[in-house]
């Protein structure tokens, strides 16, 4: 035994002296390269035509380094920290617009529901190049927020691009100024479309949004809904935990919900259902676009994998990895992508900006123009809100929802019906 201490005590220093050179040039590679930086750091204070502070500095190298990583890795100043941790509460001052990200560009994936933005009448796909007369090109998702955010009853003017209706049309450029207010945000809407077929739009997964799902579903059974479709078109994801738990009301048996697969073993994670689902057997359509997102993607796909529902509409978004919000010492804080979300059959949700794939494929794909999006849009609007002078449409509401995309999914609820009824 002491014989076999001694050989381990020999190898261990073996591996420590073979490996002390590797160790030391890593190091002072690493300082060589921090010297550069302090020179250049130095360089600029002392020499640039204007005065900068060690903060901007230190605060743009860090937001330097951030970006050469992905679009959602960010670097966010005390301020805008503090703007995040307050977003839990639900509830702000700003214009109504949850955005994403297009060829460097902030783009609207949806207006919220009587806001300012929605009464504008900004539509999905807009995109912001300048807030207050500054350009937001390559302007992180979170400068573009905070500056959009403030007090209520303050003014904000953009300016956004519309993309053409048809493809020989130009874009469209044109100002706005809008007056803040507080936004407060609903988890979602529902009716029946018909006698035995229940509609839930989920605008985003907010923290109540699992409990307004049940009761809605409830709500809907009791009034003899026999069929439900799930709305995730315009829907910009949310927290993982709504679209976990919302999941499991319709899978059991322990089922892959989604996983998570990172540089190391600790970012391995399964996320699985229940034993026993709450309503294990309701047919189920899920509507998608471009603009569904995140937690959209996660509850698309994992119903997908596990058979319990029909996708119809185009392929998703694809942005769904794992950030870990990281404080700094300076109330500063980095927002770090440390893990991707995988479907329960592999397939990454994130998209790849090298091949172009991710997201969630349709089972039925229905591609629709430029012009035919807008007046779905427009739609769903009518049917399921006050108009843009606050006055209920019910004359609107009474009329036939001509959605090619809803109508898909009657016809597949249809369809899955017939089959059922065949083989029992």
């Amino acid at each position: 035994m002491k014989i076999k201490r001694v050989l381990i005590s020999i190898v261990i220093v073996a591996f420590i002296g073979f490996s002390l050179p590797y160790i030391n040039y890593a190091i002072d590679s690493t300082y060589q390269k921090i010297k550069v930086f302090v020179e250049a750091f130095e360089l600029i204070k002392e020499n640039y035509v204007e005065s900068k502070t060690d903060e901007d500095l230190i605060y743009a190298a860090i937001s330097g380094m951030i970006s050469s990583l992905d679009d959602f890795s960010q670097f966010l100043k005390p301020s805008a920290y503090e703007r995040v941790k307050d977003d839990t509460e639900g509830e702000f001052g700003g214009i109504g617009i949850r955005i994403g990200r297009k060829d460097g560009w902030p783009v609207v994936v949806t207006p919220l529901p009587n806001t300012p933005a929605f009464k504008a009448n900004i539509y999905p796909g807009d995109r912001i190049i300048k807030i207050e007369g500054v350009s937001t090109e390559n302007m992180s998702d979170d400068e573009v927020v905070d500056k959009l955010r403030g007090k209520p009853g303050t003014k904000v003017k953009i300016t956004l691009a519309r993309e053409p209706k048809k493809a020989d049309e130009e874009w469209q450029i044109f100002d706005l100024e809008l007056v803040r207010a507080i936004i407060r945000v609903d988890a979602l809407v529902y009716k029946m479309l018909n006698n035995e077929t229940g509609l839930i739009r989920i605008l985003e997964f907010s923290g109540h949004a699992y409990e307004d799902f049940k009761k809605a579903v409830d709500d809907m059974l009791k009034k003899g809904m026999k069929n439900l479709i799930i709305d995730l078109r315009y829907n910009p994801g949310g927290l993982l935990s709504a679209s976990i738990d919302i999941a499991k009301l319709f899978i059991g048996g322990r089922s892959l919900i989604v996983y998570t697969k990172g540089r190391t073993n600790d970012d391995y994670y399964e996320y699985r259902a229940g034993k026993d689902a709450a309503y294990p057997s309701i047919p189920i359509v899920i509507l998608v676009n471009k603009y569904s997102a995140s937690a959209s993607e996660i509850l698309a796909g994992a119903l997908k994998d596990n058979k319990r529902a029909v996708i119809v509409g185009e392929n998703t978004f694809g942005k769904a990895s794992v950030q870990t919000l990281l404080q700094l010492s300076d109330g500063s804080a980095l927002r770090l992508t440390v893990a991707k979300y995988y479907t329960p059959s592999g397939a990454m949700i994130q998209r790849d900006p090298k091949t172009g794939k991710g997201g969630i494929d349709p089972d039925i794909e229905i591609r629709l123009s430029r012009e035919e999006e807008l007046k779905i849009y427009e739609k769903m609007q009518e049917i399921y809100y006050p108009d843009r002078d606050g006055k209920i449409k019910k004359d609107k509401e009474e009329e036939k929802f001509k959605d090619p995309v809803i109508d898909k999914a009657l016809e597949v609820l249809n369809m899955m019906y017939v089959v059922k009824k065949l083989s029992s």
